[in-house]
């Protein structure tokens, strides 16, 4: 039995094609959904209680990581985990650490959006040890071309490579569509000039959006974002500069378009300034009073998170350890939308509405901020905005000089 954890708009296709392909499959989504033909279990660790085979297809590092610690008590010695989510091969081997002993894991992340998804046609970057690559070669099959990298963390790393290379090709075009309209040159002169270059297959590929603005959602200018700043590296700085330019488009609320409403954002002169307003997908929406955080130079200064959820209600009320649980994850979100971690964290301030349950608070924080500590203010308050919350942190963070 295969168990399948992330239903998004690429896990959902993929899912399906498992089904479709005679596999028994339980799915799990952290936001409930169905795939028609497949089990669907209340649990991450109820998903795979059974399963042979783990696949997991997430957002980000931080989903991986959650994910994957609610489904570990359910896993059983022998169960073989693939991760397809683009994560980098730093995450890769802390999953290591997540998982139980006897416990496989391949990465696999894969090259493609939603119609290869759909037809089976994607390109399947698989790294891991020989034995456990043979064991679901049969099954990644069944996702379209299977391309075996090497040792652990090797398909997560080409994966990273290749969306060094085509992410930033994408944004050098928007500036240069740009450049030639600040200087009197026709949009379609230029592509048609790059057209009969090496470049051709890329121009023709962007040409509809440049001409009749972004397409349907296949791959996110957000993730887009989200995997610049994973490959960020010393050699890395013409992916870096694109990431940035992509950030601005992000805080610019164009994170849900595709990939290439980069040329409107850039051509529209939209660009980032000294100060950039950051708010992330990846955590719920501000009442529109605030953004989650903004960045200035290499600061970056994170409004107090709480313990809210989507829909603005408390979650985990009178319980400490759950709200300080739910605020850290946020926060772990929020610095790793800007390529930061808590190690990156220069200040933190916390409300708490009784410092005598201040200890439930210090062992969660503890947990996240496992290195030196950085400087730190506390203060008790009679209340919070919203009745049952318990405490509120913010932070500011030194942004690496990669990022």
């Amino acid at each position: 039995m295969i168990s399948f954890l992330g239903l998004g708009r690429m896990g959902a296709l993929m899912a399906r094609r498992l089904v479709t392909a005679g596999h028994e499959v339980t799915v799990w989504n952290r936001t409930p959904r169905e795939v028609e033909g497949a089990v669907s279990a209340a649990t991450a660790a109820e998903a795979v209680a059974k399963a042979d085979l783990v696949i997991t297809m997430l957002a980000d590092p931080v989903a991986v990581r959650e994910v994957l610690s609610a489904a570990a008590p359910g896993l059983r010695p022998g169960t073989l985990v693939v991760e397809m989510s683009t994560v980098g091969p730093e995450t890769v081997a802390g999953l290591r650490d997540l998982l139980p002993p006897g416990v496989g894991l391949v990465d696999a992340p894969v090259l493609g959006s939603l119609g290869p998804a759909a037809d089976g046609t994607l390109t399947v970057l698989a790294g891991g040890h020989a034995g456990d690559l043979a064991r679901c070669r049969e099954v990644l099959a069944v996702f379209g071309r299977v391309r075996e990298t090497g040792g652990p963390g090797s398909g997560a790393a080409l994966k990273l490579a290749v969306m060094s290379a085509l992410v930033p090709a994408q944004v050098l075009l928007a500036e240069n569509l740009a450049y030639a309209a600040a200087n009197g040159v026709d949009a379609g002169t230029l592509l048609d000039v790059l057209g009969q270059t090496p470049l051709a297959p890329l121009v023709e590929r962007v040409r509809p959006a440049v001409e009749n603005g972004p397409s349907r959602t296949a791959y996110s200018l957000g993730l887009a974002a989200k995997d610049l700043t994973l490959a960020a590296h010393a050699t890395q700085t013409l992916a870096a500069a694109a990431g940035d330019r992509l950030r601005g488009a992000v805080s610019a609320g164009l994170g849900d378009q595709d990939l290439t409403a980069v040329f409107a954002h850039v051509a529209a002169g939209r660009t980032a300034g000294r100060v950039r307003k950051v708010n992330p997908a990846s955590v719920p929406a501000t009442n529109g009073y605030y953004s989650h955080a903004a960045r200035a130079g290499d600061l970056l200064f994170v409004s107090g998170q709480a313990a809210l959820d989507e829909e603005g209600r408390v979650v985990g009320e009178g319980d400490m350890t759950r709200q300080s649980e739910y605020v850290m994850e946020m926060l772990a979100r929020i610095l790793a939308d800007q390529g930061c971690s808590f190690d990156d964290v220069t200040h933190i301030r916390t409300f708490v509405t009784d410092m005598s349950r201040l200890r439930e608070y210090g062992a969660v924080r503890g947990r996240h901020f496992t290195g030196e500590p950085p400087a730190s203010t506390t203060v008790e308050v009679s209340r919070l905005f919203v009745p049952g919350l318990l405490i509120e942190v913010e932070v500011v963070a030194a942004i690496p000089a990669a990022r």
